[in-house]
Parts: structure tokens; C-alpha cells; sequence
């Protein structure tokens, strides 16, 4: 699918991997709706400002908010149009044993990481499907094998790999990584394909924080190159997702060979 003249949505757009994959996609002549939790200020900062900021449209929500993510995105969708790809990048990691020291795992917390990262998957999915049919009934494109659609979720390595205390994390990438088939097969009679990224480690600001107790070894597990992954390779995948029709239904790993 071409990207220069699509619209399309990217949850987690203020920083890390959604902002890269905003940032190379405008650079392509995309137009984007961004949702984060937080207010966009890197657009204003970049060399993007002046020839995209009329391509980018940026809203805040938490997007397990039904209600608020439906209110923004059409507000996104005004702006810039019906969308023709989705790129989840919404997401937050938790650690904690499911037998503490002095207490046992958080319910409140396991709960919070599957709504973030499994409900508010299910949820951009499902409202960017709408909106990509939406916009195929207004167009009517011709062709069984018209490409017009992509929906690319973040999964994660720790879906297969999960660590110790990592069972809400890699529990809830691992649903991500699930969907992706039964999205694919279920939306391949519209042309719209479903592909998940499992990355490895990469530096982003969730990752930065982290002591050199965590970051350490993760290092050292890595084959080769021996650094965690720029969101820029992230963002990179993606824009090869989008234009490789032959991916579809179908988890890729991007991880520096790393096996936790």
C-alpha cells in the first residue's frame, strides 16, 4: 500500500517508538492522527514543522477510554481524514512477582497493564476497521487484491520469552500476538491486512529509565549489533509492513537476535 496521500492513526505518538513511526510516515507523505495520553511536542520541534504540520493532527486520551478515544479520533478524523492504517504503540510495562516478598502481585496493576496494552489494542483496531470501510464505500476501489488497509500492533518478544515478573506484560503481548491472525483472516474479505511487531529492547523512554541492574544483561544477551534498537528501526518495519502486501496475518520479530 502506498503511504504518500494515507491517513493514519498512531496511538503512544508523543515519544518512543509511536513517535518515530509519526515522524517517518510524515516524511513519506502520510497524513497522521497521533493520540498519546500526553500533549505532542515534537512536531514543533522538528524539521517536520513546516511542511507537516497540516498533515498532523495530535489528541490526548487514554486509550482505554472508549469514549474519549471514539470522541478524539473522529475529531482526527475531520481533520485529516478516514484513516488507512493503524500503528499501536500505546502500551506500558509492569514488573512484579506473582508472590512478593511481603505481598502478592497487584490486581489493580495486572488489570491496568491488560487494559492499556490488550483492551486499547482491541479498541484503535476496531474503530480504525470502521473508519477504513468508511472510506472504502465512499472511494469503491476495484480489484480482489486491492491493498486497502493495514493494521500493524506492537506485540512483544516477552509474548514467547516472558521474564520473572513479567507475567502481566508478557500475558498481555501475547494476546496482542494471538489477535493478529484472527484480525487477518477476518478482514482479508475488505483488503485490510493485520500484522504484529514483537520487538526486542529498545531505547525508549520507558527502556531509559531503567537501572543498569535491568540493562546490563539485556545487553549482554544480545547476538548482534550489542545495543538495544533505535525506535527509528522501529519505525523503519513499519513503513516495510505497510508497503509489502505479502505480510499479512503474521507476528515479526525485531530484536537483535535477543532471547531472554
Amino acid at each position: 500500500m502506498d503511504i504518500q496521500g494515507r491517513t493514519f492513526l498512531i496511538s503512544g505518538a508523543s515519544s518512543g517508538l509511536g513517535a518515530a513511526c509519526a515522524q517517518r510516515l510524515l516524511q513519506n507523505g502520510a497524513r497522521v492522527i497521533g493520540l498519546d495520553i500526553n500533549a505532542c511536542t515534537w512536531i514543533s520541534d522538528s524539521a517536520l514543522w513546516g511542511q507537516a504540520q497540516e498533515r498532523y493532527w495530535h489528541g490526548v486520551c487514554d486509550v482505554t477510554n472508549e469514549s474519549s478515544v471514539e470522541e478524539v479520533v473522529a475529531q482526527g478524523i475531520r481533520q485529516v481524514g478516514e484513516v488507512s492504517g493503524l500503528v499501536t504503540c500505546a502500551g506500558i510495562l509492569h514488573g512484579e512477582r506473582l508472590i512478593g516478598r511481603d505481598s502478592l502481585a497487584s490486581l489493580e496493576s495486572f488489570r491496568r497493564v491488560m487494559e492499556v496494552n490488550v483492551v486499547g489494542t482491541f479498541l484503535l483496531a476496531r474503530i480504525a476497521a470502521a473508519s477504513i470501510l468508511r472510506r472504502l464505500e465512499a472511494t469503491m476501489p476495484q480489484g480482489d487484491d486491492e491493498d486497502n488497509g493495514v493494521l500493524v500492533l506492537t506485540s512483544s518478544i516477552a509474548a514467547s520469552e516472558g521474564q520473572v515478573g513479567q507475567v502481566a506484560y508478557a500475558g498481555s503481548k501475547g494476546a496482542v500476538a494471538a489477535m493478529t491472525l484472527p484480525m487477518a483472516r477476518e478482514l482479508a474479505r475488505f483488503g485490510i491486512r493485520v500484522v504484529a511487531i514483537a520487538p526486542g529492547v529498545f531505547e525508549t523512554p520507558m527502556m531509559q529509565g531503567a537501572s543498569p541492574k535491568v540493562r546490563d544483561p539485556l545487553l549482554k544477551s544480545l547476538v548482534h549489533p550489542k545495543r538495544f534498537g533505535l525506535p527509528e528501526e522501529y519505525a523503519r518495519l513499519v513503513e516495510q509492513v505497510v508497503e509489502n502486501s505479502m505480510l499479512n496475518g503474521t507476528v515479526l520479530r525485531l530484536d537483535g537476535g535477543l532471547r531472554m
